[in-house]
């Protein structure tokens, strides 16, 4: 459980990228729910933390692939393969990342 910052930090319709290996952006949507997914476009290397936030998609800054947040699967072309998504929780007004594993590693 990574800490990533108080409540009143990220307001919502922002992110925040949080400097894990491999990185992670955290959104607070606009229905009012935390999501966290893998930084990195699959695309190419973009940081999706800088695209922009419509309802529970983002769009990646460099060639607007989109990407669902509760999934991690891309909605449209030109990205193909889908980012990990990463449980969310809030303890004592902190919000908090949870790492999902990479395929063939321990968490």
């Amino acid at each position: 459980m990574i800490p990533v910052c108080r409540l009143e930090d990220l307001p919502e319709g922002e992110s925040v990228r949080v400097d894990t290996n491999p990185p992670v952006a955290v959104f607070h949507a606009e229905d009012g729910q935390f999501y966290a997914i893998d930084d990195t476009c699959t695309h190419q290397d973009a940081s999706l933390s800088e695209g922009w936030l419509e309802g529970c998609l983002v769009e990646c800054p460099l060639h607007a692939a989109a990407f669902d947040l509760r999934t991690g699967r891309p909605t449209c072309l030109p990205a193909r393969r889908p980012v990990r998504t990463h449980r969310v929780t809030v303890d004592d007004g902190v919000i908090h990342v949870h790492l999902m594993a990479e395929e063939g590693t321990a968490a």
